[in-house]
């Protein structure tokens, strides 16, 4: 999607993508793939942590109102990331270990919570 195509909501999501992305990096992961999307849903970043893919839902909020940044994922929401991941993983001739991490970044500061989703939810 052209930047310039990118709604104010987009582009705020967009850059705290990017700063999640840049936090996690700079953490030693590594990129695989950025919006995997597919018929169920969408993972914003999938990260490699040695030979652990790590799924990653980045969640923006101003405030901590309604919950906050890490309180936005819903049930619904995990539902849908754990659907896209085994899409993901569909690809794959072997399964490597995985997990869900979440980045709230609210207010500005930027959380990692490592195996924040529980696959089994």
């Amino acid at each position: 999607m052209a930047t310039a195509r990118l709604s104010d909501k987009q582009r705020a999501g967009r850059l705290g993508e990017d700063r999640a992305l840049a936090h996690l990096q700079a953490r030693g992961l590594s990129l695989v793939e950025r919006n995997f999307r597919c018929k169920g849903g969408e993972i914003d970043l999938i990260m490699r942590e040695r030979e652990a893919l790590v799924f990653v839902e980045v969640r923006q909020r101003a405030g901590a109102s309604h919950g906050g940044a890490a309180a936005s994922v819903t049930p619904a929401k995990r539902r849908r990331l754990i659907v896209a991941a085994q899409a993901y993983l569909l690809r794959l001739a072997i399964l490597p270990p995985c997990r869900f991490d979440v980045v709230a970044i609210e207010a500005g500061v930027l959380s990692w919570l490592r195996a924040a989703i529980d696959a089994s939810d």
